[in-house]
């Protein structure tokens, strides 16, 4: 059985399968805006995790290494050397 939906016409089918369409790219375009937002906050100062830039060398990496007490400063000064070379 058809019905008519009040809206200019058409099917109760066909205006339920449209209004969920509908719902379901509001949903999706909410869901980017936020995501691009979150991204654009994370990545704003320059330090995002997934990418590479090219300030981040490996003295600068090895710098980091060292703040951070994962390698000894004789470590450090060896590594370090090494790289100038």
């Amino acid at each position: 059985m058809m019905y008519y939906n009040g809206f200019g016409g058409g099917y109760l089918e066909h205006s339920l399968f449209g209004e969920l369409f509908m719902v379901l790219c509001w949903v999706a375009l909410i869901i980017f805006i936020v995501w691009a937002l979150r991204h654009m906050i994370r990545c704003g100062d320059g330090h995002c995790k997934h990418t590479m830039h090219s300030s981040n060398s490996a003295l600068d990496i090895l710098k980091e290494r060292y703040a951070k007490s994962e390698i000894s400063k004789e470590e450090f000064d060896a590594k370090k050397k090494d790289l100038s070379e």
